[in-house]
This record gives C-alpha cells, structure tokens and sequence, in this order.
C-alpha cells in the first residue's frame, strides 16, 4: 500500500492518462495488467494506485519506488517499451512526472 510522508525516501511518480470514455476501460485493463504481470514485480517497486475521474475521460496512476533509478530501470526496458506503445494506442497522451512529498495534511 502506498504510505506518503515527508520523511520517506521513496520516489513517487504520478501519470496521467487522456482518452476517450470508450477507450477508458481498455487502457484501465492493460494498465492491470502491466501492474500485475511486470511493473509490480521489479526491483524498487513498492505501490501503486489507478484512479479514473467520472467522465472516464482521464486515469492517474500514484506509484512509489524506492529510488529514481529503479523506475526508469523499468521504464527503459524492453517489457515496459513494448507495453507504452499498447498504453499509447489507448490514449491521447500520457506523461509520468516524478516526485518528492513536500508536505502532508
């Protein structure tokens, strides 16, 4: 489960997805999937969260690792890059943005 706090070390990177509430379930199911068959299961991972707004019209992802260089190790493999472009065909665009907890409430 992912724990936000100040303190942690973790490096936190939230995506988010447009598409189209036709497509929104599609790329709901590949992004499952991705989680479960690969991204999970890569060392640094820690947790994530997918999140879609009522107009299905846009999906963010919150996951945690336990460092910068952990994510973009998955980023950059061959699995994931394979899996971006399916995740690219279901959407309009999507872009992960790292970072640092700055305060909690």
């Amino acid at each position: 489960m992912p724990k936000i706090s100040v303190t942690s070390d973790a490096q936190t990177v939230i995506t988010t997805f447009e598409t189209s509430p036709g497509q929104c379930q599609d790329l709901l199911d590949a992004l499952q999937a991705a989680y479960a068959e690969f991204i999970s299961k890569q060392p640094g991972f820690i947790a994530a969260g997918l999140h879609v707004n009522d107009a299905q019209t846009r999906i963010a992802n919150y996951s945690q690792w336990e460092s910068r260089d952990d994510f973009l190790a998955m980023l950059r493999s061959s699995e994931m890059r394979a899996r971006n472009k399916e995740l690219n065909a279901l959407c309009r665009s999507f872009e992960p943005v790292l970072y640092e907890v700055a305060a909690t409430y």
